[in-house]
């Protein structure tokens, strides 16, 4: 927006930073969906990562890679705004993290439903078209036919229609994955966060997924930022990656952010990208994770 006073006229952009006079709103600010701008977070006094810059456009499949316990998870929650930032800005649809959180949809880590749990997969889904409501809607009401219809849509629209009924403990690792997906896009969000999704997947199934994610980003304009801890499977689906590690990041297409000068770079020590036959990339020479994970096993979700 634009602040006139009486001597000058002042910029101020999305976060609120006032900018000199004469000065337009970065660009950036007004058309991407996730930004960070030389952004750090510390974490138990650790510095997890610092200087990132990212942008994230509108309707964009972007994965965020890296070893295990880099920050990844922790790059989601400072979008979210559950984790502050210690330096730098992040703007997420245009405001501070944490004022958009009502039109992001969030799938953090998990582990398998235990075969005993006998909730239906239609259940699950339906709690995130209404569960945030106090009580229960009255039966045959409005509000009651219109959060059926929106939960079939979702279930149709992950592909689930034939399972969905059946008890989510007893569904494969897959299915269960698109009806927690479809749960995510109950409220349509602008933005899904999906924390390692096709975890525990195999190749197959995780393609899957991978393939289903791109065609809501394509038809539903849904941006997408996905943690992933290989990118294989879902190389041919993504727009760009983030590659977290050596407490920076660097962003890009895979092509340019997969290569071994980037990634030597990055890590500030030799790596190879090698290709297989198949199509398949590997990184060699990544040195190891930090002894203290920050993120992923301490009970907290970070990664």
């Amino acid at each position: 927006m634009t602040v006139r006073t009486r001597s000058a006229q002042v910029a101020v952009d999305a976060v609120g930073t006032v900018l000199p006079a004469g000065t337009d709103r970065p660009t950036a600010v007004n058309t991407a969906a996730v930004l960070f701008r030389n952004a750090a977070v510390r974490l138990g006094g650790r510095l997890v990562w610092s200087g990132v810059d990212v942008e994230v456009a509108a309707g964009e499949f972007v994965a965020v890679l890296g070893p295990n316990g880099v920050g990844k998870s922790t790059l989601l929650k400072a979008a979210l705004g559950l984790l502050p930032l210690s330096a730098g800005r992040a703007v997420v649809l245009g405001r501070p993290p944490g004022r958009a959180r009502a039109e992001i949809g969030y799938l953090p880590q998990r582990r398998s439903f235990d075969p005993s749990v006998r909730i239906r997969g239609i259940d699950v889904v339906r709690l995130g078209v209404d569960g945030h409501r106090w009580g229960l809607p009255l039966p045959g009401g409005e509000r009651s036919r219109a959060a059926g219809r929106r939960v079939v849509e979702l279930v149709a629209l992950v592909g689930a229609t034939g399972y969905a009924h059946q008890p989510i403990g007893r569904l494969s690792g897959g299915e269960q994955q698109r009806l927690l997906i479809a749960q995510a896009l109950a409220r349509r969000p602008r933005i899904l966060l999906l924390d390692e999704p096709l975890d525990s997947l195999d190749l197959h199934n995780a393609a899957a997924v991978a393939a289903l994610i791109r065609t809501i980003c394509q038809t539903a304009g849904v941006t997408v930022l996905m943690v992933a801890h290989d990118v294989n499977p879902i190389l041919s689906s993504l727009d760009r990656v983030i590659y977290l590690a050596g407490g920076g990041a660097v962003s890009g297409s895979p092509t340019e952010v997969i290569t071994s000068a980037t990634l030597s770079r990055l890590y500030q020590t030799p790596i190879e990208v090698l290709a297989t036959s198949d199509g398949r990339l590997v990184v060699v020479g990544q040195p190891e994770p930090p002894a203290a994970h920050t993120d992923r096993h301490d009970g907290t979700g970070h990664s």
